[in-house]
């Protein structure tokens, strides 16, 4: 059994978390992980809700489609990934994931490939992100990169085993394009993914 880094009692890991990310132990027991997340989440304004919560909750925005995520807690550190494919209000397919070490960016970017991945191939599809910077990446910067053999002017391009891979997928999937919606507007889809992008520090998808 783990010992808690932050009270040193001794705990069990969940067995959802072990079973979704095994080798992986928390550093912190559910009880005070729990309280930290309250006061991070609360600090930036931000929710943790279940998925069930969330569809309590919302009801607005775009009801087809694939919607995406990614986080990093603090940035960088451990993160998640969540992706949840939906045709008329109607979930269709989900998946998500945890890194113990990782970035928002790179988050964002592996949410958006197991996005696409949920999606039948010929398959008319957007996948929506709230990531500027990831729909900036796809679909501006990263045809000059491959032009200049994926290299930047301002050093090496970040990430750059993910670019490659979702601008290779994309490229073979012209039926699926991508769309940038804002994060925490109450949009329903866009925070299902993100409760599905920090499922990893609950106790409860």
């Amino acid at each position: 059994m783990p010992t808690c880094a932050t009270c040193g009692e001794r705990f069990e890991v969940p067995a959802h978390v072990a079973q979704r990310y095994p080798g992986w132990t928390p550093p912190d027991c559910p009880a005070c992980f729990r309280r930290r997340s309250a006061g991070a989440t609360a600090a930036a304004g931000e929710e943790d809700l279940t998925v069930e919560q969330v569809l309590a909750r919302y009801t607005e925005g775009p009801d087809t489609g694939v919607f995406t995520d990614g986080s990093a807690e603090p940035n960088p550190g451990p993160g998640g990934w969540g992706a949840v494919y939906v045709v008329d209000g109607a979930i269709v397919a989900r998946d998500w994931g945890h890194e113990p070490d990782t970035t928002n960016n790179r988050m964002e970017l592996m949410a958006l490939l197991r996005g696409l991945a949920l999606v039948p191939a010929d398959t008319p599809v957007t996948l929506h992100t709230d990531s500027k910077l990831a729909v900036s990446t796809v679909t501006e910067w990263a045809p000059a990169w491959e032009a200049r053999g994926w290299e930047r002017k301002g050093g090496p391009v970040k990430n750059l085993d993910l670019v490659r891979e979702l601008v290779e997928r994309l490229r073979a999937r012209p039926e699926a394009d991508i769309a940038w919606l804002p994060a925490h507007a109450g949009l329903r889809w866009n925070e299902y993914a993100d409760s599905l992008s920090t499922a990893w520090r609950r106790t409860r998808l």
